[in-house]
């Protein structure tokens, strides 16, 4: 495994100066002792090694505050907020307050998502199918609104989806259906931002190895044995230098567009 691929590869300035708010930047660990990183204090990281300053939101204060705590030990800037994403007056603050602490924004990451209720069409209560919708994609519409005039000319939104809005398999049909989704909103964001040089993207995870990850397979085991090309499941690491890539002003021509990072699951297999 790579350096970057095991989150070991030292940062090369890539974000200097930049300001950029992550919500979703915590941790679900699960009540594992000693979980893999996920793929929002991943990026998080990543983006302060990088030379970012690092506004990191989570609905936990407490788990966004850990992911602060990694970012300081590295020498980096990093701010905790605590904000409920499906509260449309909790986005508006926490934007808000990026952009004061930050004093600006050059950029979001809009990484939330839960797959709620039982499996198939006939596990899915009408509750669990409203409640997912809320967190997954109206809650993306509430940050991308809030965030899209703050953001300076020539930034960066990159959205968080997930290989289940391609292909099914999550046996999660509001999971899906929410991911899914999230493509027509970033494509949208993306028009609107054009005229102003603001670029929208979506990095679409496919068997990621993080403490989500691994509570799914306890609840499913036929997971784990999923023929990913590649022959194994990705790291948070992988995910972040996708989201880092997209960022960036590397990707200063690319807009309305999804990467793919899945070993190969959703075009080979």
């Amino acid at each position: 495994m790579s350096a970057e691929a095991a989150g070991r590869a030292p940062g090369r300035g890539r974000l200097a100066g930049r300001k950029i708010l992550i919500a979703g930047g915590g941790q679900d660990e699960r009540g594992q002792s000693d979980p893999p990183v996920g793929n929002g204090r991943a990026m998080s990281i990543l983006f302060a090694r990088e030379g970012a300053h690092v506004a990191v939101a989570d609905r936990s204060k407490e788990s966004a505050e850990k992911t602060v705590s990694h970012i300081a030990a590295e020498g980096g800037r990093g701010l905790a907020f605590a904000a409920d994403v499906s509260e449309p007056d909790q986005v508006r603050n926490m934007v808000d307050g990026a952009h004061q602490a930050l004093g600006g924004l050059d950029g979001f990451v809009f990484n939330v998502g839960v797959a709620l209720g039982g499996q198939w069409l006939a596990g899915t209560s009408e509750g669990d199918w409203r409640k997912t919708v809320s967190v997954n994609l109206d809650a993306a519409f509430y940050v991308a609104k809030a965030a899209l005039p703050a953001l300076s000319d020539g930034g960066s939104c990159v959205f968080i989806s997930s290989v289940a809005g391609r292909k099914p398999g999550s046996r999660y049909p509001v999971y899906d259906a929410t991911k899914a989704g999230m493509e027509g909103l970033m494509r949208h964001v993306a028009m609107e931002g054009a005229r102003r040089g603001i670029r929208a993207n979506i990095v679409m995870p496919g068997l990621i190895d993080t403490s989500i990850g691994r509570a799914a397979t306890e609840g499913r085991p036929s997971r784990a044995a999923t023929p990913v090309p590649l022959g194994r499941q990705g790291t948070g690491w992988e995910v972040a230098y996708a989201a880092l890539f997209l960022i960036s002003a590397e990707s200063s021509y690319v807009t309305g567009q999804v990467l793919p990072v899945d070993g190969g699951l959703t075009s080979l297999r």
